[in-house]
Order: C-alpha cells, then sequence, then structure tokens
C-alpha cells in the first residue's frame, strides 16, 4: 500500500512538470496613474509655454500650492507668492492679484514668468501627476507636475 503511495506521487510530480506546448505569458496590465487632485498638491513648474524650467543653484524651485480654503501659495524661485484662485465650474481657475516679496536673484526673470502665467490662467487640464494651465483662448502656458512630500 505504502509503495502504491509514494507511485503514486511520483507519477503526479513527475507529470507537473510537463508542458505541450511553449509557455503562456500573461499580459501584465498598462500601470496608469490616477489623476492627482488639484487642491492640497504640491505642484512644481516645469514648463513654460514651450521653455523648460532650469534653475540656477542655489534656487528654490518653482511651485505652486492650492489650498481647499482657496488660497494659493507658492514660490516663484525668488519670492514667496500668496493670493487667492477660483475654481467654480469645472476645469475653470483663476487667480486674484497675487502679493509676493520682492528679493532679487538669478530666477527672477523664471519668476516673473511664472507670475504672469497664473496672472493669465484661465482653465486647467490634469492628467496624471501632470497639471497644464491654458488661457482664455485655450493657447497652453504651462505645465507643472504634482510632487508627493513624504
Amino acid at each position: 500500500m505504502l509503495y502504491r503511495s509514494i507511485s503514486v506521487v511520483a507519477v503526479m510530480i513527475a507529470t507537473a512538470g510537463c508542458q505541450s506546448g511553449p509557455p503562456t505569458q500573461v499580459a501584465s496590465p498598462a500601470r496608469t496613474v490616477p489623476n492627482a487632485v488639484l487642491r492640497e498638491t504640491h505642484w512644481v513648474l516645469r514648463q513654460i509655454a514651450e521653455k523648460p524650467i532650469s534653475v540656477p543653484a542655489n534656487t528654490a524651485e518653482p511651485f505652486l500650492t492650492l489650498r481647499t480654503n482657496g488660497a494659493a501659495e507658492g514660490n516663484g524661485s525668488c519670492n514667496r507668492f500668496q493670493g487667492n484662485f477660483f475654481s467654480e465650474s469645472s476645469n475653470e481657475l483663476t487667480f486674484s492679484p497675487l502679493m509676493s516679496t520682492r528679493m532679487s536673484c538669478p530666477a527672477i526673470e523664471t519668476e516673473s514668468d511664472f507670475i504672469r502665467v497664473l496672472d493669465q490662467s484661465h482653465t486647467y487640464r490634469i492628467s496624471g501627476d501632470t497639471l497644464r494651465l491654458f488661457d482664455a483662448a485655450n493657447a497652453p502656458l504651462a505645465r507643472l507636475e504634482a510632487v508627493y512630500l513624504r
């Protein structure tokens, strides 16, 4: 009886490894990134119009954070700024005049362009971790990227 049980187990083990064809590959699903939320996300400026953003050493990365209470705050590279934003309808995004400090630095041109973009912003689109701002004519103004702080 023991011999028969051992024989059955041995046959099962031997045939378990047999295949009649090439191994089957299971396609892995495409990895999708869920859309970031507009509010309470740290949005870092990556591009204005078609121009990529690069900041000199020892200069802050320009960023924008939109708070749930309607406050807009961030850093243009040289100076911190704050104001209010409005998003009354789907994809609408406009800003009140922003107040900021007035220090100079090597990235002052980038900062001025960033503030101008926010002033001209009319609508937005979020795709994954990317926020795109558009003017009233739907022309692209800027691209920002969500950076998650841990």
